[in-house]
């Protein structure tokens, strides 16, 4: 069977685009400083109200690298970045990229265990993080191999007034570091580069490892990502060669963290490299979203579902005009039918001439790899390949190629694909295959469904697939079902452990405002949910929640639920052990009221 290609679904829907892109084979720092000098007095990035010109930005990351260099980092180094998105962090992350060291991207608000985790796991000689993390660095410093702490300050990047106001609002929340604290301030450590007088920027292949990102893989252990310049490079002209309507200046609402691969791959380093301007935010609040689309007119905007789901409840959003938008993407999570139509309206409502085009890709080939055309798109389809990647569908960790419109294990393969897991041969070995097509592909792990014209249907996580009483049941379909509901505004679907079943399903709903979590409430929802999921996936409960936990880049934290769920049920036993003839008359108490609703509202119907 022939693997589908990007070649034919982007041809069609995108008229003029080349079959194959070109590849820039240099380091991610080469690419930038080209950038910097054919847009000199562009815009790169604003952060707080204050702009950086590319000019100035190149001057900055070399005088990093200088300092870098004069710290003792050499070629193949690893150094943690544990920043917000801020200009700190674009600075640190491409001179390591001119020195040829490695970037270990975390998230600064990463729990202690966490970072002495990521320290170690890349053998990390320094970190450079904000003023405010001091604390969590230093209790865990004798337990890994760093050698120096860089410790940068928010203040640092701002302009005379508003600094004086972070200084007497969020400044005043910051724990005094001791004067004889073994760090070296930001300010200190920029200006230890003018001791280097030699040739600071170092030769690197593009193919060398350039950053390292962390992900749960397909097995959920934490694993680090060991990413190339070149695995980069392809993703920036990729996105930009699937979206035609790009220009250099164009503004991009960089809200995605830099730890992340969606983040730092696309809001970053493919504006960067294209000669975007990327509109930086620290830290991220609905409000504060909102507020800088309509205050620089971006033009594009990216982020996970729950984002846009606060997005749409926003009153300042009311009245916003956003005719300035050319792209809208979702990615990192599943995009749910119900709440695309909402977006989409909510778009047209505004002005806005395009919708929004779901994405998906995984941190082993960066981030996305795969997109909805901006002239078509299919409901469920998370769209077709990239130009030069593929995507077949498999038996589940088999080569073996399933017809069209057959459910299988999702397998990618491209120029963005990772180069492999840090230490560790035999997890890189089971999610990247060589095929006799010459092809080396990644096992995501993901179920979805191909159709015959390219367009790819995510299915879910297998490992997030629910097998009840031999069925197969994939929660993200359920939740779509769910968020269609007139009184739900996001759930989530778990598996629970069962005797006889093997697993049971349960819900988690946050309802609209307008609707009340009681009883009546449950009932309806249960009455909706026997009318549209089969028998055999009907949840045994619907608990109503004021929010849902997410992890740190905003998805659905399912496996805290699932762990909740687990400490329930065991106290659970021993109540239905003391009591379990109440338990059972509670139980057909409930099922007898679901049923007579149930027949209310057909009568009304």
């Amino acid at each position: 069977m022939e693997t589908i290609t990007a070649k034919t679904p982007w041809k069609d829907h995108l008229g003029d685009l080349p079959f194959h892109l070109d590849y820039f084979e240099g380091t991610m720092y080469e690419g930038i400083k080209a950038t910097a000098e054919k847009y000199p007095n562009n815009i790169a990035f604003d952060f707080m109200g204050s702009s950086t010109t590319y000019r100035k930005m190149l001057s900055e990351i070399q005088r990093c690298a200088k300092s870098l260099r004069t710290l003792g980092i050499r070629k193949g180094d690893k150094v943690t970045i544990a920043l917000p998105n801020c200009p700190q962090a674009i600075y640190s992350f491409y001179a390591l990229s001119c020195i040829g060291a490695v970037a270990n991207m975390v998230h600064p608000l990463s729990a202690e265990k966490e970072l002495e985790f990521y320290l170690n796991e890349s053998d990390s000689i320094t970190v450079i993080t904000l003023d405010q993390f001091y604390n969590k660095f230093e209790a865990i410093r004798n337990n890994t191999k760093l050698v120096n702490v860089v410790l940068a300050s928010i203040k640092d990047e701002l302009s005379r007034p508003l600094r004086a106001g972070y200084m007497l609002t969020e400044g005043r929340k910051i724990q005094k570091i001791p004067k004889d604290a073994p760090v070296i301030r930001w300010n200190d450590f920029m200006n230890i580069g003018k001791a280097c007088f030699w040739n600071y920027e170092t030769k690197s292949d593009c193919h060398e490892t350039a950053v390292i990102l962390y992900s749960g893989g397909t097995t959920g252990t934490t694993k680090g990502i060991e990413l190339t310049h070149y695995n980069f490079n392809a993703l920036a002209a990729q996105v930009v060669g699937v979206n035609p309507m790009f220009k250099p200046g164009d503004k991009m609402l960089a809200a995605m963290p830099i730890f992340h691969g969606f983040g730092l791959g696309v809001c970053i380093h493919t504006m960067l490299f294209n000669g975007g301007r990327c509109i930086l935010v620290p830290r991220f609040t609905a409000a504060s979203y909102a507020k800088l689309i309509t205050k620089y007119q971006c033009n594009f905007i990216a982020g996970v579902p729950t984002l846009y789901e606060a997005l749409l409840r926003l009153p300042s959003m009311e009245k916003a005009n956003l005719s300035c938008l050319k792209g809208v993407f979702s990615g990192g999570d599943s995009l749910s039918v119900e709440l695309k139509k909402k977006m989409d309206k909510f778009l047209y409502d505004h002005q806005a001439t395009i919708q929004v085009r779901e994405g998906y890709g995984t941190t082993e080939t960066v981030t996305a790899c795969c997109l909805t055309p901006p002239t078509m798109s299919k409901e469920g389809s998370i769209g077709v390949p990239f130009p030069d990647t593929y995507i077949k569908i498999v038996k589940p960790d088999t080569d073996e190629e399933l017809p069209y419109g057959e459910e299988g294990e999702i397998l990618l393969a491209g120029p963005s694909i990772m180069k492999c897991y840090k230490d560790k041969p035999e997890e890189t070995a089971k999610t990247l295959r060589h095929h006799s097509d010459g092809l080396t592909w990644v096992y995501t792990g993901d179920l979805g469904v191909m159709d015959d014209e390219g367009f790819v249907y995510f299915k879910g996580r297998s490992k997030r697939m629910i097998i009840s009483s031999g069925y197969n049941i994939y929660p993200a379909q359920m939740e779509n079902i769910l968020d269609a509901n007139k009184m739900v505004h996001m759930s989530c679907v778990i598996g629970v452990p069962d005797d006889y079943k093997m697993q049971k399903v349960k819900a988690f709903v946050v309802l609209k405002p307008e609707y009340p979590a009681n009883e009546e409430t449950w009932l309806r929802l249960m009455a909706y949910c026997k009318k549209h999921i089969a028998k055999y996936a009907m949840p045994y409960d619907i608990e109503f929640r004021e929010n849902l936990p997410t992890t740190l880049v905003g998805k659905v934290a399912y496996r805290i639920l699932e762990e909740e769920e687990l400490a329930k049920i065991a106290a659970e036993t021993e109540e239905e052990k003391a009591a379990p003839d109440a338990v059972d008359a509670k139980k057909e108490e409930i099922a007898h009221a679901v049923e007579e609703l149930e027949k209310e509202e057909a009568g009304q119907e």
